[in-house]
């Protein structure tokens, strides 16, 4: 089978030759630049790579990807859509080759979103932009999906095919919100960007547009996914918890846990709302219910501090103010172990122990 790679790129320099070797196990690669002014054009054809200078005004990511796809020749198989801040483990053709049939048009894998520093995955989830050519469109401006219009999808799974991602982070992400807006403006039904565009105004912290906008997106016909419903509902918390209401957070995340009682996220959440009015008993009970909850969901909806040492952390604190100090020490222990040079936890410790003795 041929097998090409495709992506888009703008000042990517410091990563052109990590993402190429990570990527050369594809027959060829095809990159469109959308305007460098650093040497990444440069650096990508000295490595073999195929590329085409194109800039786009104005700018949607949709648009961009279309064009990076048509780069593709039509004899290819398989497209592997990556960005250059990317790298797949080692052996991914061979694994995707293996899963790969004649009727197959998508293949799923394993997406490393965020890593710690030990290079271990804080959010992980799984991504399916690899794909057969004929069928399949890039839509949306921002947070753009794949589409495909030849009939029912065949899709692989090879969860042992893992890309990683190592983000830039000092890139702005500025141009996300209007390019939400323009998407949820031209598909106001799209439930999937409705609920993005709610999340955007929350991490700008524009909690009254951002509470309209997730609770426009849970009257959506087509917002019926429980895990992304019960987010928008945690994320409406959220909001009134920074509005300093409450009542009304606390509503909104009991909702978004008897939406989606297999998820920890609702039950974390509410419980750092608790601990920061010194709820300690409400903090112990959320934690404990959240514990109970064994299995971790790969989705894009991972809350980090659902499945690090947060729990232990809040359970060691609430269990000091409630003058069991000796599950004070037992918890502060297991946040350690996944922290274990944490200046905090270990003063905590510290503090622990002289209590328990």
């Amino acid at each position: 089978m041929k097998v090409c790679v495709y992506a888009i790129s703008k000042n990517e320099e410091k990563f052109v030759h990590r993402w190429v070797e990570s990527m050369k196990e594809a027959d060829e690669i095809y990159v469109l630049d959308t305007g460098s002014t650093d040497s990444t054009v440069a650096l990508l054809e000295e490595a073999g790579v195929h590329v085409t200078v194109e800039e786009f005004n104005p700018w949607r990511f949709d648009v961009a990807r279309n064009r990076s796809l048509e780069l593709v020749p039509d004899d290819c198989d398989i497209c592997v859509c990556t960005d250059l801040d990317e790298v797949f483990e080692a052996g991914w053709r061979e694994k995707i080759e293996a899963a790969w049939n004649e009727n197959t048009t998508r293949c799923q894998y394993s997406y490393h979103w965020s890593l710690d520093e030990d290079d271990k995955p804080i959010v992980s989830f799984f991504l399916n932009q690899i794909h057969k050519k004929d069928g399949y469109q890039w839509t949306h401006p921002v947070h753009e999906v794949l589409s495909y219009s030849l009939g029912d999808e065949v899709v692989v799974s090879c969860p042992d095919v893992i890309l990683k991602h190592y983000p830039d982070s000092k890139k702005s992400r500025s141009s996300y919100l209007p390019l939400l807006e323009l998407s949820v403006e031209e598909d106001p039904d799209d439930d999937r960007n409705m609920h993005y565009l709610g999340r955007e105004y929350m991490y700008y912290e524009k909690w009254e547009q951002a509470i309209a906008t997730l609770k426009k997106h849970l009257t959506l016909p087509r917002a019926v996914w429980k895990d992304e419903r019960a987010a928008s509902m945690r994320f409406i918390g959220r909001c009134y918890k920074n509005l300093k209401q409450y009542d009304e957070a606390r509503c909104w995340y009991d909702l978004a846990i008897k939406e989606a009682p297999h998820l920890r996220d609702a039950f974390v959440e509410k419980a750092l709302m608790e601990y920061e009015l010194d709820n300690y008993r409400e903090v112990e009970d959320l934690c404990f219910r959240a514990l109970e909850i064994k299995n971790h969901e790969k989705t894009y909806i991972n809350e980090p501090f659902s499945w690090d040492q947060t729990i232990y952390d809040l359970l060691s604190i609430s269990a000091y103010y409630l003058e069991r100090y000796s599950q004070a020490v037992y918890f502060v222990d297991i946040a350690l172990s996944y922290l274990p040079n944490d200046e905090r936890l270990l003063n905590n410790r510290k503090i622990f122990k002289e209590k328990e003795s």
